[in-house]
């Protein structure tokens, strides 16, 4: 027999006003987006010094690392939000995917921290190098980091690039452009790029997302990512390194398509350019290199269909052709360092590549970045 109906009132009570508690806290957190609040909190350059790279893990127990796609805390956790610029430094800030982020690489071994290593200087001033790479391929997720780092008045960008980042299907595959929707969006229409051509109307952002419950796993992300600072701090690892992996390919499938596409002229609106030419419009009067960057060049089976297994050779080589008939008609300062690397240097895939690989693409990337860098005005 079960219990009288009034022995469940104050039961009921007690119920209905934890709900009501709970739909004014979420609906109260909507004008304030503590997601992007609790990001500004940090404890990153201040108790604990700042990361060399964005923070990103595939295995956070063994890196002391977490994966965040909540940009402020990214950004706060970098060493590029930690003191101002000094007088005697030109901040170059260095973009691109994975390969420049630093798979298979410690924080030390890294194309920017090579950069570093080499002491730079342009006239009075020394070059310190900002690695801002993501991992993921897609020119979108670029353009993000890139406006969120001019915040930081950078004096050079360098960004690297690779046709795997142009296919319009992968603009909003990366998880940075996926939860940060909004921004991504109004990005594009800024810079007058529809941005339904890359990110799927069925995405849009419900109201729900907005609130507390609904923004739990980036709050989780930004709580963890302060706590693994303190180890971060301690030990300085921020990824496993000598974790085993599978080599890159060298005998291939003799597939000539890539993403579908057979050997052919490109659709109009199969690759991207259009946010490449935005990321450069973004930087202003900020000089920046764009780097065709190193990929491996496969001599085993099927080689002469494809470069790698990402690559058929018609796709990349005309990708290329496009490539630098754009930098010639829009005056880009533009290199082209796709065969700079011998193949023992890339480890795990067409695009990754070891320390040595690292400081020979730093050490071949620095003329150009110098040569870059002398546009800048002189400092009075």
């Amino acid at each position: 027999m079960g219990r009288p109906a009034a022995a469940w009132t104050p039961l009921a009570r007690l119920l209905a006003k934890t709900l009501l508690l709970l739909l004014v806290l979420n609906a109260a957190v909507l004008p304030f987006d503590s997601v992007a609040s609790a990001g500004r909190l940090s404890l990153y350059n201040s108790l604990v010094p700042g990361r060399l790279r964005l923070p990103y893990a595939d295995d956070p127990a063994r890196a002391f690392n977490v994966s965040v796609t909540q940009l402020d805390a990214l950004f706060r956790s970098h060493v590029l939000s930690g003191a101002a610029a000094r007088p005697d430094e030109l901040r170059v800030v260095v973009l691109g995917d994975s390969s420049v982020w630093g798979f298979r690489l410690g924080p030390q071994e890294t194309v920017s921290a090579q950069l570093n290593h080499l002491g730079l200087r342009s006239g009075s001033r020394t070059l310190s190098f900002y690695n801002v790479g993501y991992p993921t391929m897609s020119l979108a997720k670029d353009f993000l980091l890139l406006r969120r780092a001019l915040e930081y008045r950078p004096d050079v960008i360098v960004w690297l690039i690779t046709l795997e980042s142009f296919p319009a299907e992968l603009q909003a595959a990366s998880p940075l452009v996926r939860f940060n929707r909004g921004e991504a969006q109004a990005a594009l229409i800024q810079s007058g790029i529809d941005p339904y051509r890359y990110l799927s109307r069925e995405d849009e952002t419900e109201w729900w997302t907005n609130t507390l419950a609904g923004r739990r796993r980036e709050l989780a992300e930004v709580f963890r990512l302060q706590v693994f600072g303190l180890m971060w701090a301690a030990t300085g690892i921020d990824y496993d390194a000598d974790a085993v992996f599978a080599p890159r390919a060298e005998d291939l499938e003799p597939d000539p398509t890539f993403h579908g596409q057979g050997p052919g002229p490109w659709p109009e609106s199969a690759l991207a350019w259009d946010i490449l030419e935005a990321g450069i419009r973004a930087a202003g009067d900020i000089p920046i290199l764009i780097v065709n960057e190193p990929t491996f060049v496969s001599h085993g089976a099927n080689s002469d269909v494809r470069y790698n297994f990402l690559y058929p050779r018609w796709a990349f080589d005309s990708y290329r052709r496009e490539w630098a008939a754009r930098c010639r008609a829009q005056g880009w300062t533009c290199l082209d360092l796709w065969d700079a690397l011998p193949g023992e240097a890339f480890t795990d895939s067409a695009v990754h590549y070891n320390p040595a690989g690292a400081e020979t693409l730093a050490e071949v990337m620095s003329k150009a970045i110098l040569e870059t860098a002398v546009r800048i005005e002189p400092v009075p």
